[in-house]
């Protein structure tokens, strides 16, 4: 396994670095890409990961990823984590700036990124996994733009692995439902307080350990197991509106 390498988009916080750490810890070479660099160069201190600072928002940003790659590879692994929600606007009054930001950053960048890393594995073998959200399999009131960009991107994976069927690709799609990391809510509602209050009356959402440990396992099964597949939910969460405080 210790010549096994894998890429990990978002890596500087939350779900991303986490699954950076797991990973490592079960013998993978790891190369974590974000836009942060002292976040970056903190997580290979505290792991011995390698890293790139790229915007896979932009043909740069990836060009700039492909390149490092190149140099260090051959990838055996992509976890595509980079992602994110921005404002909870009603269809009604929808932000149209917020949608094409999700967009480029949910859909766009993880198109890209795979669609340039995806020869080489076609040619060796690989496994690519993609962060997708309890939200791209169901709606909620105040995410339509968020839940949009997540069901576009689970049309990736699961186009993908009719087109790639026979090949030595596997295609996993995780679906998380609440987990508290440190930026998400925030960087969605704006404020701590409120991203305090998406949990409140939860006593254990999952966290990113616990989705990092799904990435794991999924990697490190036999290369003829393909998990298509995961939805992750605490057991305090029934649905994406039902949750323990609601029923309290």
């Amino acid at each position: 396994m210790s010549n096994r390498n894998a890429v990990v988009t978002g890596a500087s916080s939350g779900i991303g670095r986490a699954t950076v750490k797991k990973l490592i810890d079960t013998g993978w070479n790891v190369i974590a890409v974000a836009r942060r660099e002292d976040r970056l160069r903190s997580l290979a201190e505290e792991t011995g990961c390698r890293f790139v600072v790229a915007d896979l928002t932009t043909e740069s940003g990836v060009a700039h990823l492909v390149e490092f790659v190149n140099e260090n590879g051959p990838v055996h692994a992509l976890v595509n984590n980079a992602g994110g929600a921005f404002g909870v606007d009603s269809i009604a009054e929808a932000d149209f700036g917020r949608w094409e930001k999700m967009f480029e950053l949910n859909v766009m960048a993880t198109l890209r990124v795979t669609r340039a890393l995806l020869p080489a594995m076609r040619e060796s073998g690989g496994a690519i996994v993609f962060m997708t959200s309890t939200a791209a399999h169901d709606t909620y009131p105040g995410g339509g733009g968020y839940v949009a960009a997540k069901h576009a991107e689970r049309m990736i994976p699961l186009t993908m692995r009719q087109e790639l069927v026979g090949e030595p690709v596997r295609i996993m799609e995780i679906a998380p439902g609440m987990v508290r990391t440190e930026e998400f809510s925030l960087n969605r509602l704006g404020s701590q307080e409120k991203a305090d209050a998406v949990y409140q009356g939860v006593n254990q959402p999952l966290v990113a350990e616990d989705i990092a440990e799904a990435v794991s396992w999924c990697l490190n099964l036999p290369d003829h197991v393909n998990i298509d597949s995961m939805i992750i939910r605490p057991v305090e969460q029934g649905t994406n509106t039902l949750t323990k405080r609601m029923r309290s």
